[in-house]
């Protein structure tokens, strides 16, 4: 397996595995999930955590859990897949800290990380000269 591919599968499943119990956290206990005080959902659409931990565990814990799975069998396709979940991550990063209005270390790493998911899925594609990264490689 090629190494960009065997880091994308520690990534992608270190990542799940924090999203999986996370948004389980929420959706088991939707007020004050894992002493997150509910009041930093006041001025947003919801009222509990429970539909952004549903999120939470069905897109990006799911989504990644697929991603690490798919870079284990080294699909031809893993470079989209890993660039669309770890973009998945970056946007839900921006929206909760939008939401929430703050932005703490757990915000910044994961976003780092979505980033460098990103990266790695868009070297696979130009390694494998797959549209887009194929438009960016000279002939």
């Amino acid at each position: 397996m090629d190494r960009k591919v065997r880091y994308l599968c520690y990534l992608h499943f270190f990542i799940a595995i924090g999203a999986l119990f996370g948004g389980m956290a929420g959706m088991l206990s939707p007020y004050e999930p894992l002493g997150i005080p509910n009041e930093l959902l006041e001025g947003s659409p919801f009222s509990s955590y429970f539909i952004p931990s549903l999120i939470l565990f069905a897109i990006i814990g799911l989504g990644h859990t697929f991603s690490g799975l798919t870079a284990l069998k080294n699909s031809k396709h893993q470079g989209y897949i890993s660039s669309v979940f770890s973009w998945a991550l970056m946007i839900w990063i921006v929206v909760q800290c939008i939401i929430i209005e703050t932005v703490d270390f757990l915000h910044v790493l994961y976003f780092i990380l979505g980033l460098i998911g990103a990266v790695l899925g868009f070297l696979i594609l130009a390694e494998r000269r797959q549209f887009p990264a194929n438009l960016f490689l000279k002939s």
